[in-house]
């Protein structure tokens, strides 16, 4: 068990120092399959783009959100995948919407 708390601790430091570090930021949504909406914030690290907050809007309205503070619940998780706005078909999005969202 001990390693798995080591293991949190280590992705929530990664993670927050990212987002306290970060002086680059790019924002993007995506529409999934079932027509809910995901929201991206993700900075720039080794090379590649890596999400430090993430929101999800279902259909039926609900937000789920994930940062550093509240990486996982029963619902998700804060994707450890890089994102790739040309893979990933991501719309790049004003800060301002994300804000939006994530604030909402």
């Amino acid at each position: 068990m001990a390693d798995l708390e080591q293991i949190k601790a280590e992705r929530v430091a990664y993670f927050r120092s990212l987002e306290e570090g970060a002086t680059l930021r790019h924002h993007f949504r995506h529409r999934d399959e079932e027509g809910g909406l995901w929201y991206f914030e993700a900075v720039p690290d080794r090379g590649e783009l890596v999400a430090i907050k993430q929101a999800e809007l279902t259909l039926a309205g609900r937000l789920h959100r994930y940062s550093w503070g509240h990486l996982e619940d029963e619902h998700g998780s804060l994707t450890d995948q890089a994102i790739d706005p040309g893979e990933d078909a991501l719309e790049a999005i004003p800060a301002e919407e994300f804000q939006r969202v994530w604030t909402r």
